[in-house]
């Protein structure tokens, strides 16, 4: 199908565009960026004046729920969640009911997102069989199934020996391993940060050390093997440090932050409210500072949403008894939006943090709009706002921004050309 963008700001961090001019797509492609093909006639053409197109976001952490935990989501249910937050190009964990450590659970993803149509998905396989961090999955399978990285997790492994056997293997395959550093003895137990509010409310805490030293541990592994790192999930300011430091030393290493972390801090916890039950746990103002300067920086070069939904059941129960996690996908791109709003960050540096920056930390062919390319777009109007919950496609209701005016609206996803969703 022919399609013709007019008029919009296009925005393409991967090569510094910055316009208002057209977009012509074909075939799923991008024909060209400006004037259009000589003799192209649009079967559908969109006024893009006002608004803002840009590379479909890629999302590095979106449980999909399926297989094994219906109650809680489907691909169906959560791509289409995905789409309606800017996002066409997305990674889910793999920890799902059986386990993502063989090609049969990675194929079956895959078949199902392709029917559902709504976003791509690229899966991340289990890097230790059931992800129990005993024995290596079969990783050069998992990956020509279509696992584009590997991690296990915040279980993380048993026997530092046995990591290190499995990052020297992974890098053997220059495959890419993630790591989600939380040391599990200084954590278990743990509801929120360690600090004043925790001690206030009577909460166990983690202290941020659970991180830093799981992290400086991971940091001398992959120099040592030599594997390709991406980090994920990074909460604290000493974590930020640590990973500018071996960024410094030229070691492979890229991260991540969750979208929340970049808003809220531990301070959200007072009331007892559930719905800001996470882990790794929301942390102290400093930090949310610091980490927020790392994105700045590109230190952080991913903001991710680290969507986790979950029925109604499993936020009811008291504060440490409930399940943690977060529904926000499809709110991906207007909460991305309030860092602009508070002069935080500038627009094409955030649309850089959930594009081209995430699709680069992978590998992915994502995040970028070039001529002859997957046409893989958002367009959002930057004057309009979003009443969070007022339209919800996520199975998952847990979500604590759910009511709140937040700025931006999607009007279109466009994924390989193909309009998945439409505001």
């Amino acid at each position: 199908m022919k399609l013709s963008i007019l008029g919009a700001r296009v925005i393409d961090p991967s090569s510094g565009l910055d316009q208002v001019t057209d977009l012509h797509l074909e075939a799923g492609k991008i024909a060209t960026i400006g004037a259009a093909p000589e003799g192209f006639n649009a079967v559908t053409v969109i006024d893009g004046k006002g608004l803002v197109a840009a590379p479909g976001l890629v999302d590095l952490n979106v449980a999909l729920r399926e297989p094994g935990y219906s109650r809680k989501g489907s691909i169906a249910s959560e791509t289409r969640a995905a789409a309606a937050g800017g996002v066409t190009s997305l990674c889910c964990p793999p920890r799902t009911k059986p386990v993502l450590d063989t090609s049969a659970v990675a194929e079956l993803i895959l078949d199902r997102a392709r029917e559902a149509g709504n976003s791509k998905v690229f899966p991340i396989g289990a890097l230790s069989k059931g992800l129990d961090g005993e024995q290596l999955a079969e990783l050069i399978a998992l990956r020509d199934a279509g696992c584009v990285a590997f991690g296990n997790g915040l279980e993380g492994f048993r026997s530092t020996r046995t990591l290190c056997r499995a990052l020297e293997y992974a890098a053997t395959f220059d495959l890419t391993v993630i790591f989600h550093s939380q040391d599990r003895d200084l954590a278990e137990g743990g509801l929120a940060h360690e600090g004043a509010t925790a001690s206030f409310l009577g909460l166990p805490g983690i202290p941020e050390s659970a991180e830093t030293v799981a992290l400086a541990r991971d940091l001398l592994l992959v120099e040592q093997s030599g594997v390709r790192a991406h980090f994920s999930q990074l909460t604290s300011a000493r974590g930020v440090e640590l990973i500018a430091q071996a960024q410094a030393r030229g070691l492979p290493v890229t991260a991540d932050v969750a979208l929340y972390q970049l808003i809220l801090t531990d301070e959200a916890l007072i009331d007892f409210s559930s719905l800001y039950h996470v882990q790794p746990p929301l942390r102290s103002h400093a930090d949310r500072e610091a980490l927020r300067a790392a994105v700045k920086s590109g230190v952080v070069q991913a903001i991710a949403s680290h969507h986790q939904p979950h029925e109604r059941d499993a936020k009811l129960a008291p504060f440490g008894a409930t399940e943690p996690g977060i529904s926000s996908v499809e709110l991906l791109l207007p909460l991305a939006l309030t860092l602009v709003q508070d002069g935080l960050l500038d627009l094409p540096t955030l649309m850089a943090r959930l594009s081209a920056g995430p699709a680069d930390a992978l590998r992915l062919p994502a995040g970028k709009l070039t001529v002859g390319g997957p046409a893989d777009l958002v367009l959002f109007d930057p004057a309009s706002s979003t009443v969070a919950g007022e339209r919800w496609l996520s199975r998952g209701e847990n979500c604590p921004f759910l009511g709140h005016s937040l700025p931006g609206a999607v009007r279109y996803t466009l994924v390989d050309g193909h309009i998945s969703h439409q505001g």
